[in-house]
C-alpha cells in the first residue's frame, strides 16, 4: 500500500470518526433540561463538523496528488479549490444529485458544493472562537451534514481494502 493511500485513508477515517461523534449529541429539538446541564455544547457541533469536512477534503487532496503534505488551512473553500478539477467536478455533481434535492437553497439558482463551502468556509475557526464573535454566526447544520456525509461516502468509493494472508514458503 502506498504511503499516499494509507495516509489518505487515515485522514478520512478521522473525519468519519469526528462526524459520527457529532451525531451522538442530543438533537437540539428534543434536548431536555438534563441534556443541557450535562453538556451545553453550543458551537461544538459546527466546529467539529467543520473540522471533519476539513479532514475529508485533506484526505481527497492526499489521494489526488500522492502527497501527504496537505494545504495548511482551515478554510474549506480553499481546501476544495486545491483538489484536482476532476475531484471538484465529481463532488459537485454528486452534491447536486444527492444533497440539493433535500436541502435546496433559495439564494442560489444554481446551487453547488462551492456555495455551501463558501458559506461555511471559516466555520472551524469562527465556532472555535465563538466567544470572540463579532459577526453574525449562522450554520446550516442539516445541509452541511448532508454535504459532509456525501464527501466521505464519495471518498470511500476511491479505494477498497482487502485482507491478504501472506503465503510463507514451507
Amino acid at each position: 500500500m502506498s504511503a499516499r493511500l494509507s495516509t489518505a485513508i487515515r485522514i478520512g477515517e478521522a473525519a468519519k470518526a469526528i462526524f459520527r461523534k457529532t451525531q451522538s449529541f442530543p438533537d437540539p429539538e428534543f434536548r431536555t433540561d438534563a441534556d443541557l446541564r450535562e453538556s451545553d455544547h453550543v458551537g461544538v457541533e459546527p466546529m467539529l463538523l467543520a473540522l471533519s469536512m476539513e479532514l475529508a477534503l485533506k484526505a481527497w487532496f492526499v489521494f489526488d496528488y500522492d502527497d501527504p503534505k496537505v494545504v495548511k488551512s482551515h478554510n474549506l473553500l480553499k481546501l476544495f479549490d486545491s483538489l484536482k478539477p476532476e475531484s471538484q467536478e465529481k463532488l459537485d455533481a454528486e452534491f447536486r444529485r444527492s444533497v440539493v434535492p433535500y436541502h435546496p437553497n433559495g439564494f442560489f439558482i444554481d446551487h453547488s458544493i462551492r456555495h455551501i463551502l463558501y458559506q461555511h468556509q471559516d466555520a472551524f475557526t469562527d465556532w472555535r472562537y465563538l466567544h470572540e464573535a463579532n459577526k453574525s454566526m449562522m450554520f446550516d447544520q442539516g445541509a452541511f451534514e448532508a454535504t459532509l456525509e456525501m464527501v466521505l461516502r464519495e471518498f470511500e468509493k476511491r479505494y477498497r481494502i482487502e485482507r491478504v494472508t501472506p503465503i510463507w514458503p514451507s
